[in-house]
């Protein structure tokens, strides 16, 4: 008989209350089972979840509970990556405290999470505006400092002027603050610096073990570390160049082969040789200035118009004391980057090309192709930047670049200048040390103390935490810290005078960078208790997005081993598999055309076919709405789907089960709402199913059958258990999906006539639809509780095991045989596994494109290789 449709939203917020009663899915840190940690990327508290958010906590949950499953202890906590600006923008803009706008977007965005009915352990939840943990957070810093890995300097920074704050080269995207999007600037401040380069080297070299990470996250930490193995040449200054003392220009090339097609040395506007020759030189010191004023990110550099000042200065070619070059300052050149000056060989480099074009400087081709005829080869527009032979370069002509470079290195290296070698080997990175000091409110308080007499101090453990005020005013831009009457006033602490406290707080990549060992206990007075934190971590799966593969993950790997110096840790490396899902995009509508037209959010429109052609029309009006491309959900586009309102139209098993289907989970998911309407067909599909069954496989024994029409049913779900548990631990969720859709199908006849059924049929059907429910209960988790209930189960679905399929049932009864007429494929053969020479050949020969080609004559062979291949020679 017919039953009533499964009810999403009775039936969801009913087993999440169960769940949570019966405290199903927190995790003990004494459970003797392996353990198995999986983490999605915590999110900010921005208000409201979005659909990245769906798909990113499905797929952490189909993979926690499949572990469980699997006899795992799992933990799976939840977190809040809380402090930053837009909740100092939101406290001016609306005149709220920071405080108390994020934590009421913490409890907005926990109940959304909550209604998606993740298995989450949320006794372990915590934000890292919390007072506890960044109390934690400041002993960490102690500790670092105390190691000697906390330096602070003066240096150039990267200003943004929107949010008024410092932030680290990673953080400068385009020449632009990775929140307000404004241009950056240079400014020159004395910053907290962590000295994540005293691990440059391991940092880059561990990447090789990193194998369950994707490729391209590795690369790019491999390209930001950037290790370059070259020479540190000593240019020396021709006898009127030597101004203020100054002899000589230290220069870091990776190309010392290409040193006799050089045309000019480039030095950057800090450079001591700059400002002493801008002393005397007022277009010189201005110019100077306005490279200062740009962008520092290499970005920045690589975009803006490359310009350059002749300072005058000429210095002596390394390898010819008779050939003078020209000193240029130019604005691409930054002293944080080698020595901040470089030789210009514009033959062997686009930028550099472009500067002596710019200047009328020579061009001298020094590398070609092998093939090439050096007396014509010659660069005008181009670099020529490949590998090759060398030419115009005296000594080493005809020798690779490779040769050239260790021969150069020889004669350097021999030749001395003021007492030392005029060239020495040396490796370089392009990593600079993580300036951690911000110059906002809501963060974390760097413990350190200013005392004019004693110079800087720590604060003493026992007087941790250091607290943000909460009297605080943010009626206009900068730091509320400083302008506060009283907090910044303390006396030293090892003098007892009037000192001031630090007012600049950590980046917030500080707070998420240790956060994973956080959660293995967080309720330790400790940062850690290192013996429970080295049995959870590494984290075994990570999830998240591939923005932070430089920013969040790279710093998370300097933090580990930080806290690993400083007793926290054993363990270097705080993810063991990293997966970087895409995004979920949406088709976007605007009402009106160009420029002048208005964007729409999905919900507002209706979309029609007819004729075979998709329109779409404003549901309030019936206007026309033109459909755009598709784009990843943003605001600025209205193209957004928000999560409560699928959850409250189809529930949450829905919007998991598509985001989990529509496509690899590694690439965007397109939201439609046919697509939506399709998964939740399949719900009601599965309800139906199982439901209407129910009467008579309650009372069933579950048992596979082997032969009879009933071994099909259980060669399917036995196949589907074996295939559904390789693609989870693969996060081939897609994949994973399709097969279960193919299980239903398979099962849907027989379950439609159980009644009608022997009692095989029935054994195998109620051990399939056990299999089902079991296999369908990470993806669906409130539908499989609810279908487990209809079959009488006991317990909790999320509590039972992962089925165990039988060998013997997953054997395919047949093969398929590529067969070959003398050597060249023609077809296949499809015959029992079992199948005897004879009968091989016999099937073989009775195949019609064999047929053809024998035209009635035997074959002169039939070779067949059992199980693989077939040969028939004509």
């Amino acid at each position: 008989m017919a039953t009533e449709r499964y009810n999403p939203r009775v039936a969801e917020k009913h087993w999440q209350k169960v769940w949570d009663e019966a405290k199903l899915f927190e995790t003990s840190n004494d459970d003797p089972r392996d353990p198995y940690y999986v983490l999605e990327m915590f999110p900010y508290p921005s208000g409201r979840i979005h659909m990245g958010h769906v798909r990113n906590y499905a797929m952490g949950d189909v993979v926690a509970r499949y572990k469980r499953a699997k006899g795992f202890n799992v933990l799976h906590p939840m977190g809040w990556d809380a402090f930053g600006m837009p909740a100092e923008n939101a406290a001016m803009q609306n005149k709220v405290h920071p405080k108390e706008w994020t934590y009421q977007n913490i409890a907005t965005m926990r109940s959304q999470l909550k209604s998606m009915g993740l298995s989450l352990d949320w006794s372990r939840e915590f934000a890292t505006c919390d007072v506890e943990y960044y109390h934690r957070q400041q002993m960490l810093f102690l500790d670092f400092v105390e190691k000697g890995l906390v330096t602070r300097k003066s240096s150039k920074v990267n200003w943004d002027p929107e949010d008024m704050t410092v932030l680290a080269n990673e953080q400068v995207i385009d020449g632009r603050g990775w929140r307000s999007g404004a241009l950056v600037e240079q400014r020159e401040l004395t910053q907290w610096f962590f000295k994540i380069t005293d691990f440059n080297e391991e940092l880059l070299s561990a990447l090789d073990g990193l194998d369950q990470w994707p490729d391209k996250v590795r690369l790019m930490q491999r390209n930001w570390i950037g290790k370059s193995e070259g020479m540190l040449i000593r240019w020396a200054l021709d006898a009127k160049s030597q101004i203020g003392g100054e002899t000589e220009v230290e220069v870091y090339t990776t190309r010392p082969d290409t040193l006799f097609g050089a045309s000019f040395l480039a030095i950057a506007a800090d450079h001591p040789l700059a400002k002493k020759a801008a002393e005397n030189n007022p277009a010189l010191a201005e110019f100077n200035d306005e490279c200062r004023r740009a962008g520092t990110s290499l970005a920045a550099l690589e975009t803006a118009e490359k310009r350059g000042f002749d300072t005058g200065l000429r210095v002596k070619h390394p390898l010819d004391e008779t050939w003078t070059l020209p000193v240029y300052v130019a604005n691409f050149v930054l002293m944080d980057y080698g020595t901040g000056a470089i030789f210009g060989c514009p033959s062997g480099d686009q930028r550099d090309l472009d500067f002596a074009n710019k200047y009328g400087l020579p061009v001298v081709a020094v590398v070609m192709p092998e093939d090439g005829d050096a007396a014509t080869f010659q660069i005008t527009e181009t670099a020529y930047v490949d590998d090759g032979v060398m030419i115009n370069s005296r000594f080493l002509d005809g020798l690779s670049p490779a040769a050239a470079f260790d021969e150069v290195a020889k004669r350097l290296e021999s030749q001395s200048i003021g007492g030392r070698p005029q060239g020495e080997r040396k490796v370089n990175f392009r990593l600079r040390d993580w300036g951690i000091s911000r110059q906002r409110y809501w963060g974390c308080p760097i413990p350190m103390i200013h005392c004019d007499d004693c110079g800087v101090v720590p604060v003493p453990k026992a007087d941790l935490p250091v607290k943000l005020p909460d009297d605080v005013e943010f009626d206009r831009p900068g730091n509320p810290l400083d302008r506060h009457p009283t907090w910044r006033h303390v006396n030293c602490p090892q003098c007892g005078k009037a000192a001031r406290r630090e007012t600049d707080t950590m980046d917030t990549f500080v707070d998420s960078s240790w956060y994973f060992a956080r959660f293995t206990a967080p309720w330790e007075n400790e940062p850690t208790d290192p013996k429970v934190a080295n049995h959870w971590l590494p984290v075994d799966q990570y999830i998240g997005g591939i923005e932070h593969a430089i920013l969040h993950l790279l710093y998370s790997r300097f933090f580990t081993r930080a806290m690993k110096v400083v007793g926290h840790l054993d363990i270097s490396e705080p993810f063991k598999g990293l997966f970087t899902q895409g995004m979920v995009v949406h088709e976007t509508y605007r009402l009106g055309t160009g420029a002048n037209g208005s964007w729409v959010t999905p919900a507002e429109v209706r979309l029609e076919e007819s004729d075979g052609k998709r329109r779409a029309v404003l549901i309030a009006t019936g206007d026309e709405v033109e459909i755009g491309s598709i784009e990843k959900m943003s605001k600025s586009k209205k193209n957004v789907v928000d999560p409560d309102d699928i959850i409250a139209s189809y529930g949450a098993d829905t919007a998991r089960w598509f985001m989990l289907s529509d496509s690899p989970p590694e690439r965007d998911v397109i939201w439609t709402e046919a697509g939506a309407e399709g998964a939740h067909r399949f719900v009601q599909r599965v309800w139906r199913l199982i439901s209407e069954a129910a009467p008579v496989l309650q009372g069933a024994t579950a048992a596979p059958a082997f032969d009879g029409d009933a071994a099909a049913i259980s060669k399917a779900a036995h196949r589907t258990v074996k295939a559904v548990g390789e693609d989870i631990e693969k996060l081939a969720f897609n994949k994973a999906v399709a097969r279960l859709y193919e299980l239903v199908n398979v099962l849907a006849a027989p379950l439609q006539k159980i009644g009608e059924a022997d009692a095989a049929t029935i054994a195998a059907c109620r051990e399939a639809t056990d299999m089902l429910i079991a296999m369908i209960a990470p993806m669906m988790p409130h539908l499989a509780e609810e279908c487990w209930k209809a079959l009488k189960g006991s317990g909790f679905i999320a509590d039972k095991a992962w089925p165990h399929y039988n060998d013997a049932l997953i054997v395919e009864n047949t093969v398929t045989m590529p067969v070959q007429i003398n050597g060249k494929k023609r077809g296949d053969l499809t015959i029992a596994r079992d199948a005897d020479q004879l009968t091989v050949e016999k099937a073989a020969l009775e195949l019609d494109f064999v047929k053809v080609v024998l035209n009635g004559n035997p074959p002169k062979k039939v070779i067949i290789v059992p199980q693989r291949i077939i040969n028939v020679v004509a």
